[in-house]
C-alpha cells in the first residue's frame, strides 16, 4: 500500500526565521523606495515591526511622527522629542522609563531605542523601537534595521535624481529639435496655403499632433508604436518640404510595437538622417526605418544613403560635444544606457560618402521601465 502523505516542515527553525526576515524586508522595501513620507511610513511600518518583534515601533522625520504600529499609542506624543534628541547627536540612543513618563495601567512600554535614518550622510528621520526593557541585542537590531531603511531611502534619492536627470535631458532634446523643425515645417505649410489649401490643412493637423506629442509632460517612456507614429508625422512634414527628393521606407514588425522605449529616442535619429545625410545632397536620398523582433530584444535601424560622416565626429557627438550640430545623438545614447545598461547604447556605422546607419537595441522587458 502507498504510504500516507504527511505534511513535512521544510528546513530548520533558523531557516524559517531567515525566510520570514527576508520576506518582511521585501515587503517593506517598495514603499520606502518612494522616499520617507507619511504614506510610505504607514505602508512599511507593519513589516518593519514584524522584523523587530517589539511591542511598538514608530517612524519619524526630523520634525515629528509619521507612523506608529503596535501597543501603547499614548506614547506617540513623545516621539518628536525622542527624534529631536537623536537627530542632534546623530547616533543610536537608548531611553529608559524616566524618559517615557506613563500613567496608563498595564502599559508594557518602559524603554525605547531610537536610531537615526541617514541618507548621504544626512539624518532625515528616526526609527524608534519601544520595548519593556532595553537590551544590547535590541539596540543592535534597531541600528541594523535603521541602516537598512536608510539604504532604501538612498535608493529612493537615486531614483528621484535619475528621474530629474531624464526629465532635464528630454527638455534639452525638445529645445534642440523644436526651433529648426518648427521653422521649416511652418514654411512648408505656408507654401501650400494658396496652391493646395486642403494639403496645407492636413499638414497643419500633422504638425499640431507632432508638437503635442513632443511637448507632452508625462512619462519617461512611451511605446515604440507611439514613437514611430510621431516619426511618420515628422517625415510627412519633411516630405512636404523636400518633395520627391526624400524617399522613405518603413518596415515594422507588429510584435514589437508595444515595446517600451525612452521618449523621443527615434525621432532625433531620423532628423539627423534628414539634416546631415540628405539635406545637402542635390538629389536628396532615401531613409529606411526597420524595427524587428530579435529574441528578447527589439532592434530598430535608421539608415540613409546620404553624404555620411567622419567616424571621429560621430564619436564626439556620442560623447556629448556641444559644439557639433547634431540633434541629440549623445542625449539619446545616454538615456538608452541609463534606462537599459551600457550594452544598449547607439551603434553608428558611417563614413564620408557611404551614408549612415544607426542601430538601437532595447530589451522587450526591463525592470523599472514602465509606460
Amino acid at each position: 500500500m502507498p504510504r500516507p502523505w504527511r505534511r513535512r516542515h521544510l528546513g530548520t527553525e533558523a531557516d524559517r526565521a531567515t525566510f520570514r526576515t527576508l520576506h518582511n524586508a521585501s515587503l517593506a522595501a517598495p514603499p520606502l523606495r518612494a522616499g520617507l513620507t507619511g504614506e510610505s511610513a504607514e505602508r512599511s511600518i507593519r513589516h518593519l515591526h514584524d522584523l523587530l518583534g517589539s511591542p511598538a515601533l514608530a517612524l519619524t522625520d526630523t520634525a515629528g511622527l509619521l507612523a506608529w504600529h503596535g501597543s501603547g499609542q499614548h506614547h506617540e506624543e513623545q516621539c518628536a522629542r525622542l527624534a529631536a534628541t537623536t537627530v542632534e547627536v546623530g547616533r543610536t540612543r537608548v531611553f529608559d522609563r524616566g524618559d517615557l513618563p506613563c500613567t496608563t495601567a498595564g502599559c508594557e512600554i518602559r524603554a525605547a531605542v531610537v536610531s537615526p535614518l541617514v541618507t548621504e550622510e544626512r539624518v532625515v528621520g528616526t526609527l524608534q523601537v519601544f520595548a519593556t526593557e532595553p537590551t544590547a541585542g535590541l539596540a543592535r537590531a534597531a541600528d541594523e534595521v535603521a541602516q537598512w531603511v536608510g539604504a532604501q531611502l538612498e535608493l529612493a534619492e537615486l531614483d528621484a535624481s535619475r528621474t530629474r536627470l531624464m526629465e532635464a535631458e528630454v527638455r534639452a532634446m525638445r529645445a534642440q529639435i523644436s526651433p529648426h523643425f518648427i521653422y521649416n515645417s511652418l514654411g512648408a505649410i505656408a507654401s501650400f496655403v494658396r496652391t493646395d489649401p486642403d494639403r496645407a490643412r492636413d499638414l497643419l493637423t500633422e504638425f499640431a499632433d507632432f508638437t503635442r506629442y513632443s511637448f507632452r509632460r508625462h512619462g519617461e517612456y512611451t511605446t515604440l508604436a507611439e514613437e514611430l507614429r510621431s516619426v511618420e508625422r515628422y517625415l510627412l512634414l519633411e516630405q512636404a518640404r523636400f518633395g520627391d527628393r526624400l524617399r522613405v521606407t518603413l518596415r515594422i514588425a507588429p510584435e514589437v510595437l508595444p515595446v517600451a522605449v525612452p521618449f523621443l529616442c527615434i525621432q532625433p535619429l531620423v532628423e539627423n538622417a534628414v539634416r546631415h545625410g540628405l539635406e545637402s545632397a542635390e538629389d536628396g536620398g532615401s531613409i529606411s526605418i526597420i524595427a524587428r523582433d530579435q529574441d528578447q530584444e527589439c532592434v530598430i535601424e535608421v539608415e540613409d544613403d546620404g553624404v555620411g560622416e567622419d567616424p571621429d565626429v560621430v564619436r564626439r557627438a556620442l560623447a556629448g560635444d556641444a559644439t557639433l550640430d547634431s540633434v541629440g545623438l549623445g542625449n539619446v545614447d545616454g538615456r538608452l544606457r541609463s534606462s537599459f545598461g551600457d550594452d544598449y547604447g547607439l551603434v553608428v556605422e558611417t563614413a564620408p560618402g557611404a551614408g549612415t546607419k544607426v542601430t538601437v537595441r532595447v530589451p522587450k522587458f526591463a525592470p523599472g521601465v514602465h509606460i
